[in-house]
C-alpha cells in the first residue's frame, strides 16, 4: 500500500486536528482529502502554515472546552421528569430510551446531540435514573432524571369487595 503525508487544515474525525501532520493512504489524500481542501501535501512552503493552525487549534479547542464545561454545569443543574403510560402495579408500557431523555434537555433549552447521550439499556421501571452525556472529549456529565407515571397507579393485589 501508498501511503502519503499530508498536513490536515481541517479537524477529521480518527484522523486529527488542524495542523497536524498525518500518514493517511495515498488514495483517501488524492481522492478526498486533498479535493475538499482538508489537507494540503507536506512540503516546506506548507509546513509554515502549520504554526499558525496550530495557534488557531489552541484558541478554538480553549473556547470549546469552555463552553463544554458551562453546558455541563446546565445539565448537571437540570433535573427532568420524563412522564410515561403505566399499566397496573405500575408496570410501564415499553421502555425509556436516549430520545426520551433527549426531548426532555431540548424542552428544558439545552441544545445537544442525541448521540453524546448514553444509557446502558432501556429503562423499564419508575423512579430516578441517570445517563452519560459526553459534552466534549475531555467532559462528560451524569444527568439524573425521574421517571413517573402518566396515571396514577392502581395496585392489582387489592381485593375486590362484592
Amino acid at each position: 500500500m501508498a501511503y502519503t503525508e499530508v498536513l490536515l487544515t481541517k479537524p477529521v474525525e480518527n484522523l486529527g486536528g488542524e495542523g497536524e501532520q498525518v500518514r493517511v493512504k495515498a488514495g483517501y489524500a488524492r481522492n478526498f482529502l486533498l479535493p475538499q481542501k482538508i489537507a494540503v501535501p507536506v512540503n516546506k512552503a506548507n509546513r509554515r502554515q502549520v504554526e499558525a493552525l496550530q495557534k488557531a487549534r489552541a484558541i478554538r479547542e480553549e473556547r470549546e472546552l469552555a463552553e463544554a464545561n458551562e453546558l455541563a454545569g446546565k445539565l448537571k443543574a437540570t433535573r427532568p421528569a420524563i412522564a410515561v403510560k403505566t399499566g397496573e402495579g405500575g408496570k410501564m408500557f415499553g421502555a425509556v430510551t436516549t430520545v426520551h431523555v433527549h426531548e426532555k434537555l431540548q424542552e428544558a433549552g439545552i441544545e445537544i446531540d442525541r448521540k453524546k447521550i448514553s444509557i446502558p439499556a432501556p429503562i423499564k421501571e419508575l423512579g430516578k435514573h441517570s445517563a452519560t452525556v459526553r459534552v466534549h472529549p475531555e467532559v462528560s456529565v451524569e444527568v439524573e432524571f425521574e421517571i413517573v407515571s402518566e396515571n396514577a397507579i392502581i395496585d392489582s393485589e387489592t381485593p375486590e369487595e362484592t
